[in-house]
């Protein structure tokens, strides 16, 4: 494992290339770079030593960075086995913080690697999943750690760390940047809309107008991934277990049908639900000879993935990152990213002007948390509303945007009765 994780460090090709990586998405990242130049000279982050556990890309590179020059240590590693982009995980290394993380590592390598990070004994940590979080409080090593605080980016990360909490058993404030608005509502929908389709094009090349794809949930994920889809002229099917989102689906003009059905007539399939098994082996069996699977939720347990790669009669690499699947039936079905994260291991992720925002809210709540620690319960708690707000302007100066203000007299019109 040390020596996989030497060779990326040691590549001055990579460096070189990561640095480039980095420097184009720092300057299309106007909101979080701001937020950084901001604190630059205080640096309030002095002394502390920060663990991330984040998808090792070049938006990611601008908030390490951005934490190291703000005057932190920092140890990352990758927040998935397949996501991480080596150009970028060497040129941080270079740039001294502790990397551990390179592009395809075994789920036995992906959790030494968390290991390593925790090791730095760091005080706060920022997550994207909840794997180092749920280190931190059930692994005996680190379970006596003193951790000040966490924040948490993604919905899959979140209902882990609600489930922790239910049980009684968080020892430290979670912040749970994946609900605020300017996370959620951009990142989630936008940035996962956009790049979906960037990782579906790459991952089969295809045409996607008049396809019919089902999209599996309907929550901000999966909004964002079916307009992106119609958007590209498919014939959008939306799958849910929520009677709400489902009427909303209905109402956004796609249709609305449970999987036995909508896997007997879909092209392609998104899984987009934070769920486990909501593609199974029943529902592969009826789809069409060609259809193509993917998963953007954050686990590779939405797909039954191990029913396709083991138990198929071939399974062959047809692209990068597309594995061809005959099933014992006769039929052929493809597979993108071997289930994982189809937006980050067929493309590059997010977009830098969304994560700028997401990114934003974690750099800000990381100093929330090392601020006010000494008040704060072992709760989990949602981005402070003054956090959000600071975005949201952040990103309308960065777009150039102007809005109202309310008057003298509209402040006392709202405020009588």
């Amino acid at each position: 494992m040390e020596e996989l994780l030497s060779k990326v460090k040691t590549s001055s090709k990579l460096v070189q290339e990561g640095k480039l990586s980095y420097q184009w998405a720092r300057s299309h990242m106007q909101i979080l770079d701001n937020t950084i130049n901001r604190f630059k000279k205080s640096k309030p982050l002095k002394g502390v030593t920060l663990g991330f556990c984040l998808h090792i890309t070049k938006e990611t590179s601008v908030l390490l960075m951005g934490a190291k020059e703000l005057g932190a240590t920092v140890a990352c590693c990758g927040g998935n086995p397949l996501t991480t982009q080596d150009n970028i995980a060497a040129f941080l290394a270079s740039q001294g913080i502790h990397v551990y993380a390179w592009h395809g590592q075994s789920v036995k390598e992906y959790d030494w690697c968390i290991d390593q990070v925790l090791k730095h004994k760091p005080t706060i940590l920022t997550d994207d999943g909840a794997d180092m979080n749920i280190k931190a409080h059930f692994d005996k090593r680190f379970s006596t750690m003193k951790i000040l605080g966490a924040t948490e980016e993604t919905t899959a990360g979140v209902t882990r760390i609600r489930a922790v909490e239910n049980q009684g058993k968080l020892r430290y404030p979670v912040i749970l940047v994946n609900e605020a608005y300017t996370k959620h509502m951009f990142d989630n929908r936008y940035g996962t809309g956009q790049s979906t389709i960037d990782g579906y094009l790459r991952g089969m090349n295809l045409l996607m107008a008049s396809k019919r794809v089902v999209v599996v949930g309907y929550g901000w994920v999966g909004r964002g991934v079916a307009s992106r889809f119609h958007g590209m002229g498919s014939k959008v099917i939306v799958t849910e277990v929520d009677p709400i989102k489902a009427l909303e689906a209905h109402m956004d003009g796609f249709e609305v049908m449970p999987m036995s059905q909508a896997a007997k007539i879909g092209d392609m399939f998104v899984t987009c639900t934070g769920m486990t098994s909501v593609i199974r082996k029943e529902h592969i069996l009826q789809m069409k000879n060609g259809a193509i699977m993917g998963n953007v939720g954050h686990f590779d347990v939405e797909i039954d993935s191990k029913f396709l790669l083991k138990s198929s009669k071939s399974v062959k690499e047809v692209r990068p990152n597309l594995d061809e699947c005959t099933l014992k039936n006769g039929k052929v079905v493809y597979l993108i990213g071997q289930g994982r994260l189809a937006n980050l291991v067929a493309a590059e992720g997010h977009p830098p002007e969304v994560m700028a925002q997401s990114f934003s809210n974690q750099i800000l709540s990381v100093l929330y948390i090392l601020k006010n620690h000494k008040k704060m319960e072992n709760k989990i708690i949602n981005v402070p509303e003054e956090i959000d707000k600071q975005v949201a302007v952040d990103a309308l100066n960065a777009m150039n945007v102007k809005i109202d203000k309310l008057t003298s007299e509209q402040i006392k019109y709202a405020n009588s009765w």
